[in-house]
């Protein structure tokens, strides 16, 4: 590959920028704060991040991507834009992007992400499925004919996939991910305690104690947020246990559509996946408990990849070294010429 490739995991909830040979550049939250008054563009990505739920009524801080999609082009186009500007500077030569997208992206949404990353300058764009790119992204051999089982949990879709001879045997996008957990968290303390947190505190709650295992009552942590019925702040201590039985409910969601992609795999790669376990990629696959409870409810070895959150970034830059396997009657990586 090319000092100039550029690999982009364009995920719901962060962006992750894989450069040529220098690897992982950029990984920063998918959100830009716009004042809508002048309609201009305030700051992109943690800058962004940092005013959610902070800001007057003329700013706006949004995620442009919806469940792993585009729900707002202008927004996602100039946060690619600004984004390969902060790592390629003014480049006389346009790179090569390879963009990841959900294994369940209709055409239309697919040629929305082209279009935002040609005119971000890219090119030519090739667009990879998630799945496929997670697997290269985690150190495996996507040629062999050897049955791989990846679950790649995202901040808004988790995509399972059965990969074999570098092609998708069976696959499936759920709408369960990261932010769900997120939202499932601030509707407890909500409905619970009468108390509203933020998005930024439930994800603070998710990673430090969440489980979807165990629930244990001595695991507590203090959360802050506004009483709904007097209006003011307070300050509670929750414990794992909890939160466990809607982190529990939301995580069996997950084990279910895994079942179902099992339950349609041809026989003779169902062995290779009990061989070989099942592949965890995706921020969300660091959630407390969820590698144990995927073992015990389908009864195979689940292995959490090195570098999980960025696995699918690196797979998307390294695809271009596939690019000969992949482009042979390889229907999931389309190429965009312009």
């Amino acid at each position: 590959m090319s000092g100039l490739d550029i690999g982009i995991d364009l995920g719901t909830t962060s962006i992750i920028i894989y450069l040529g040979n220098r690897g992982i550049v950029l990984s920063e939250p998918s959100v830009v704060a716009v004042d809508i008054r002048k309609d201009e563009v305030l700051a992109v990505g943690e800058k962004a991040f940092e005013m959610i739920g902070k800001t007057p009524s003329y700013i706006i801080a949004e995620r442009p991507l919806k469940d792993g999609v585009i729900s707002n082009h202008i927004l996602t186009e100039y946060m690619i834009r600004e984004y390969i500007r902060r790592i390629c500077g003014t480049l006389m030569i346009k790179p090569r992007i390879s963009i990841c997208i959900p294994s369940s992206t209709t055409k239309v949404e697919a040629d929305a992400v082209v279009d935002a990353a040609v005119k971000a300058g890219a090119r030519k764009v090739y667009l990879v499925e998630e799945p496929i790119a997670a697997a290269i992204g985690a150190g495996i051999d996507i040629a062999e004919a050897n049955g791989v089982f990846i679950v790649d949990i995202g901040g808004g879709t988790t995509d399972i996939a059965v990969i074999s001879l570098s092609g998708i045997v069976s696959s499936r996008s759920v709408k369960c991910a990261g932010q769900t957990f997120d939202q499932a968290i601030i509707d407890y303390v909500r409905n619970e305690y009468k108390i509203l947190i933020g998005e930024r505190m439930a994800e603070s709650i998710k990673i430090q104690i969440a489980n979807a295992y165990e629930g244990n009552p001595n695991v507590k942590i203090d959360v802050k947020g506004r009483n709904l019925l007097r209006g003011l702040p307070e300050k509670l201590t929750i414990s794992q246990a909890d939160v466990y039985p809607v982190i529990h409910e939301h995580a069996m969601t997950i084990i279910g559509a895994i079942k179902e992609i099992l339950e349609g795999t041809p026989p003779e790669l169902v062995g290779d996946i009990y061989t070989n376990g099942i592949v965890m990629t995706g921020g969300g696959s660091l959630l407390g408990g969820l590698d144990k409870l995927i073992e015990k409810e389908i009864g195979v070895r689940v292995v959490i990849a090195e570098e999980p959150q960025n696995c699918v970034a690196i797979g998307a830059g390294k695809s271009f070294d596939y690019l000969d396997v992949l482009n042979q009657g390889f229907s999931d990586v389309v190429l965009h010429t312009h």
